[in-house]
């Protein structure tokens, strides 16, 4: 395969860095291969992403937030046509909107790949149940594409030394407290995480918040109740997410709640404990061996996340 086109239709840097080991694992597999990423939002790979190196090519067809305009159904064949890639060997639809696969179907392409109606759109059928678009596209292919996850050794040098400077001992728990979109209200209680950091100092952990510079008043608060609380990004002239995962490989462990740094830290690969109330814990918790999952829905029966108790959090820690 010449030409493989990869379509996210989330937006959010989570969204973007789960799609890491999949990448990774089909770069490995087609190291001949051209990648191509269309998305419904900005290409974070060349973003926000780009210090982790997962090289994608944008392809822009000019329609924006593709997918989601039933009116791009007639304009996408063309104007696809028009970038000179007569056609895909295969593109791999991630999402299960009808409206957006019958839409990035239009794009000529010689093998189609997607999970929507239980895979109506793939240019071939498979026998499988599973979720995992991995597995299921090494049936689709007939290869066995071997799952590989990011390396934080694959990382900058500069961002790595930035990390030990930052972080130069042991014993640190990380804490990722803050939402990105108020939609929904997935955050526990700044209270809670304060009480928490507090109970691990007793016990010589030392608490690590991951905050922006400029939430200004949320760290003077959790300074003024957690005094020996360390907040890295603000002796740091560096500020990109790649920093928050080699920031992530220096601790124990980490507590988060669903947001992207949850992400970040999870692609250190070290034992982590999220905390979930009204999203999917299934879809959305990181998918490596060392992750606890505490989920209101599942053990409080309630979309609450902050029915979770303190103690429930440090007895995982």
């Amino acid at each position: 395969m010449k030409k493989i086109l990869i379509y996210n239709s989330g937006g959010g840097l989570g969204d973007s860095i789960q799609l890491f080991p999949l990448i990774i694992s089909l770069k490995n597999h087609f190291k001949k291969s051209k990648f191509y990423y269309l998305g419904a939002h900005q290409n974070h790979f060349n973003g926000k992403l780009k210090e982790y190196n997962i090289e994608l090519e944008t392809f822009d067809i000019g329609l924006k937030y593709f997918g989601f305009r039933w009116w791009h159904l007639f304009f996408t064949k063309n104007r696809a046509l028009k970038k000179n890639i007569k056609k895909f060997d295969l593109i791999i639809d991630l999402q299960t909107k009808l409206r957006n696969s019958l839409i990035l179907k239009q794009i000529p392409h010689s093998m189609f790949y997607s999970r929507t109606l239980n895979g109506f759109f793939s240019s071939k059928k498979i026998q499988t149940k599973s979720r995992d678009h991995l597995e299921n596209l090494s049936l689709f292919i007939e290869e066995d594409v071997v799952e590989l996850n990011f390396k934080v050794n694959k990382l900058p040098k500069n961002l790595l030394i930035e990390a030990k400077r930052l972080l130069p001992n042991s014993n640190y728990v990380g804490f990722s407290i803050t939402q990105g979109n108020e939609y929904r209200k997935k955050s526990w209680s700044i209270f809670k995480f304060t009480a928490l950091a507090n109970k691990i100092l007793s016990k010589n952990k030392i608490p690590v918040f991951f905050i922006e510079k400029k939430q200004i008043d949320l760290i003077e608060k959790i300074k003024n109740q957690v005094p020996s609380a360390i907040f890295p990004e603000l002796n740091s002239k560096l500020a990109c997410p790649a920093l928050i995962t080699a920031l992530s490989s220096r601790l124990d462990i980490a507590v988060s709640i669903d947001n992207g740094i949850m992400h970040m830290i999870a692609l250190a690969n070290i034992p982590m404990i999220v905390l979930f109330g009204p999203t999917n814990s299934e879809k959305f918790a990181p998918k490596n061996k060392f992750t606890s999952i505490l989920d209101s829905k599942k053990i409080h029966k309630t979309k609450d996340i902050n029915s979770i108790a303190v103690d429930e959090v440090l007895s995982l820690i």
